[in-house]
């Protein structure tokens, strides 16, 4: 799959705007995730993508209280940039969906939909 997405990304850092950004997944996309190198959670109509690199060392507070606000309980915390996707068909990504995007505009006090 070769497709471009609208993804709702939560920078960890407080300084980095919240946003909406255009994906490209590729293969190599997938195979990160499935080498271990991406974590994967998911809700009902979602996902999150967390990336597992020893260099990010910032706590990010703003995705954990999306992942519990969302309805996930998250055990653990949260560090690096965390990227939003939706679900389509099995196993197949979506842009993220609005209700998440209009939760995140909520909690953070910032437009990030036209």
């Amino acid at each position: 799959m070769n497709s471009l997405l609208n993804a709702l990304v939560i920078p960890a850092r407080l300084t980095h705007p919240v946003h909406i950004r255009p994906l490209q997944l590729d293969a190599a996309s997938q195979q990160r995730v499935a080498a271990g190198e991406v974590t994967v959670l998911a809700g009902h109509d979602w996902h999150a993508y967390l990336t597992n690199e020893s260099g990010r060392i910032f706590h990010n507070v703003r995705a954990e209280v999306l992942l519990r606000e969302a309805g996930l309980d998250v055990a653990s915390t949260i560090h690096g940039s965390v990227t939003f996707l939706g679900h389509a068909e099995p196993w197949e990504e979506a842009d993220a969906p609005r209700h998440l995007i209009r939760l995140a505009e909520q909690l953070f006090d910032m437009p990030l939909a036209a």
